[in-house]
C-alpha cells in the first residue's frame, strides 16, 4: 500500500500504473465508510497477490488531486476509488460497497492470475535475453505460453527466439496455434514469411537454392524480380536482415507493385521481426525507436511515396 502525495503522484500513481493497475482509495480521517472500506482493500490487495497496487489519498491533506479526479468523475462524496491504468484514470466506484462487488470491479481492470504470470515470465524472458542467457529465456517464454495461451506477445517472442536459435520445428510447432491469426495479426504473418524464407532456403527434396545462383541471374537481369526476391528469402533465413531489406529496395525502387506488392509486404515483416520491445513509459512520452528500424522505415516510406 502507497500514500499518495504531491510529492510521488507522477511517480507511484501515474508511472506505477504503466506496469501494474493502481487503484486509487480517496478518503478522509473523519469518514465513517472511509474506515470501514480501508480493511477491505487491503485484504484484497494481498488476495490478488501484485496483480495491483492499494495507493490511499487523503482528501483533506492533498485536496488538489482528490478534487480534480472529483470533478473528472462527477463525484462529491467519499470513499472514492479511482482505478488507473497506463497512466491514466479509467474507471472508479463509490462508497463502502462489498468486497464481491469490488473483485467484480478489480476483474474488469486487473490481470486474471494465469495472464499475470504470463506477463511476469516474459518480463522475466526479457531481461534473460539481456544477460545473454538465452536458454533462461526461452524455457520463461515456453513457461508464459502455456500459463496464458492468448498471450500474442509471448508467443510472438517465443517463436521469434525459437527461429533465432535454428530450432525451425520447435518454432513451427509453437506457431501452430495462431495460424489462422495470420491474416489479422501483422507480426505473427511476419514470422510466417521468416518460417517460409527458410523453407525456401532448406528445401526438403531437391538441390538447395544458393546466394550465388540468384546473383548469377540478377546480374544477367536486373530487372529479374524472382531472382531478387530469392535473394531476399535467403538472406532472411541467414537472419541477414539489413541485406534482404536492401534487396526488397531494389525491386521497390523499380516496380511497387510487383507481386501483388510482395516485396513492399516482406520489408515490413523483416521490419516488424527486427523491432526490439519498447518499453512502457510514462503517458505523454514516447519510446525511443531502435535506430535501425527507424532507418529502414525512412527507406521505405521515401522508396513508397517518390
Amino acid at each position: 500500500m502507497i500514500d499518495i502525495t504531491l510529492e510521488n503522484f507522477q511517480t507511484e500513481l501515474i508511472d506505477g500504473s504503466m506496469t501494474t493497475p493502481v487503484l486509487l482509495d480517496i478518503w478522509a480521517e473523519w469518514c465513517g465508510p472511509c474506515k470501514q472500506l480501508g480493511p477491505v482493500l487491503e485484504k484484497l490487495e494481498l488476495e490478488y497477490d501484485g496483480r495491483f497496487t492499494l495507493a490511499k489519498l487523503d482528501a483533506d491533506k492533498v485536496p488538489q488531486i482528490s478534487q480534480q479526479l472529483s470533478q473528472m468523475f462527477g463525484v462529491r462524496s467519499i470513499p472514492f476509488c479511482v482505478m488507473f491504468k497506463d497512466g491514466q484514470p479509467v474507471d472508479g466506484f463509490v462508497g463502502a460497497i462489498p468486497a464481491d462487488q469490488i473483485r467484480s470491479f478489480l476483474d474488469k481492470h486487473v490481470p486474471g492470475a494465469d495472464e499475470a504470470e504470463a506477463t511476469e515470465q516474459e518480463e522475466a524472458a526479457q531481461e534473460a535475453l539481456a544477460e545473454g542467457d538465452t536458454e533462461g529465456a526461452l524455457e520463461r517464454l515456453q513457461h508464459a505460453v502455456a500459463t496464458d495461451p492468448a498471450n500474442d506477445d509471448a508467443r510472438f517472442d517465443y517463436i521469434k527466439l525459437l527461429l533465432q536459435e535454428g530450432r525451425v520445428d520447435d518454432a513451427k510447432v509453437a506457431f501452430a496455434p495462431v495460424i489462422a491469426k495470420t491474416s489479422l495479426v501483422r507480426r505473427f504473418d511476419a514470422l510466417q514469411r521468416w518460417m517460409d524464407a527458410i523453407d525456401f532456403a532448406t528445401p526438403a527434396t531437391g538441390a538447395a537454392p544458393t546466394l550465388p545462383g540468384a546473383e548469377a541471374r540478377i546480374a544477367a537481369n536486373k530487372r529479374d524480380f524472382e531472382a531478387r526476391f530469392d535473394r531476399a528469402r535467403l538472406l532472411m533465413s541467414a537472419q541477414r536482415w539489413t541485406e534482404a531489406m536492401d534487396e526488397l529496395l531494389d525491386i521497390l525502387m523499380r516496380d511497387k507493385g510487383w507481386n501483388e506488392e510482395l516485396a513492399r509486404k516482406t520489408y515490413i515483416a523483416i521490419l516488424d521481426i527486427i523491432e526490439p520491445p519498447k518499453p512502457k513509459v510514462a503517458d505523454g512520452q514516447i519510446p525511443p525507436d531502435d535506430p535501425t528500424v527507424a532507418s529502414y522505415r525512412r527507406r521505405l516510406s521515401s522508396v513508397v511515396l517518390s
